[in-house]
């Protein structure tokens, strides 16, 4: 009978396939990982001179299991690293920024390089794109504030253009000239757009043209339209912007729901981020009493960010000298962290963030022997 030839499963074979199950569960391939990566906050936002991405790529299929993130990658936090069987760094910082002319082991940066590939680990870095991330490192320093309100101080512009092309041409054409010849030319080059409306100029019915082009397709028009002096006479030729985009951006400018004194928010960055001690300038004619109500901030080294800025505080890991004279000579106070103190706090926030976007498909963990090389003494 059939019923003879059934036998109960042993549950510890059902426990092993349970494991089996979770664990191939527990894994990303990297180029999946790093297109995820990519959508919760895009490489597009970091500066022009940075060096982002995938920095080293063991050879594919490459599969992650473990994701370690860490602010800076030293020697002492590889081997944390390659104990805990990490697939995939995350380093804040770029290991390798300047340009490598051979991978040897005289230098710590090579030497990370070889054991990153020995041991089939991949590095990633996404740097200023974290910074201008609505959900990056800078929003996160400003949660320290107390309540507020926070934009950008530099903000991002879009990777791309909304429309084809750089350049807009616009010109009029009035009912004596030839609208058809016109439209049928302009529409002939390739790289361009087309819109036109009526438009009532000097009393007079026009049709107004409006063109989008490339570079390439703007010396087209512009040679055609010069061949009618009268009509090349009254051509606009605009150069377009890409757009700002919203709450992305180097830096932020957060303004207080309340003001509060110095000392109060002195001891609101410290617990935030957990230090004991922080370097303070005092601005011209300021105490500990005096109000902050407009606090400029940037994490890592914000000199060129926040110079110029109008603000009760500059809030940064570290400015030049010179610099904090100047801030200070406008009665701007400076408090300077440190500039890995400002930034490795938020990889806490990440981990949890990043679990959620990547709905916990593997793990994520957190060096613990990632430190600022700098301690009071």
């Amino acid at each position: 009978m059939l019923s003879s030839c059934v036998r109960p499963v042993p549950t510890t074979v059902r426990f092993i396939d349970s494991l089996i199950c979770n664990s191939s569960r527990s894994f990303m391939d990297l180029k999946a990982l790093l297109s995820s990566l990519n959508d919760f906050a895009s490489l597009s936002f970091a500066e022009s001179w940075d060096n982002v991405g995938l920095l080293v790529e063991p050879s594919p299929p490459h599969t992650v299991n473990t994701l370690f993130l860490t602010n800076d990658l030293t020697e002492e936090v590889m081997e944390e690293v390659l104990q805990r069987k990490a697939d995939l760094i995350l380093s804040y910082h770029p290991p390798i920024f300047r340009p490598m002319k051979r991978i040897t082991w005289n230098t710590w940066k090579e030497r990370l390089v070889i054991r990153a590939l020995e041991n089939r680990v991949a590095i990633y870095s996404p740097h200023t794109a974290y910074d201008a991330a609505p959900q990056g490192v800078n929003n996160w320093l400003a949660k320290g504030l107390g309540g507020c309100t926070s934009r950008p101080i530099h903000p991002s512009k879009a990777p791309n253009y909304p429309t084809e092309g750089n350049h807009r041409v616009e010109f009029s054409i009035n009912h004596s000239q030839d609208l058809d010849k016109v439209m049928s030319a302009v529409k002939g080059i390739e790289d361009i757009s087309v819109t036109s409306f009526s438009a009532r100029i000097d009393d007079e019915e026009q049709t107004r043209i409006s063109l989008n082009c490339t570079q390439k397709a703007l010396m087209q028009v512009v040679d055609f339209l010069s061949q009618n002096k009268q009509l090349y006479r009254k051509t606009e030729i605009l150069s377009l912007e890409k757009p700002l985009l919203q709450h992305t951006g180097m830096g932020r400018l957060c303004t207080l729901d309340e003001s509060v004194s110095l000392a109060t928010m002195i001891d609101r960055i410290k617990r935030h981020l957990k230090l004991s001690y922080i370097r303070l300038a005092l601005g011209v004619g300021r105490t500990l009493e005096s109000q902050v109500k407009v606090v400029a901030l940037c994490a890592g080294s914000g000199s060129s960010i926040l110079q110029g800025v109008e603000a009760d505080l500059y809030f940064t890991g570290e400015m030049s000298h010179h610099d904090i004279l100047d801030a200070a000579s406008q009665g701007i106070n400076v408090i300077l962290c440190e500039h890995s103190n400002t930034e490795r706090g938020f990889l806490s926030d990440l981990r949890d963030m990043l679990g959620s976007h990547l709905e916990n498909k593997i793990n994520i963990i957190l060096s613990e022997t990632d430190r600022d090389p700098l301690q009071v003494v």
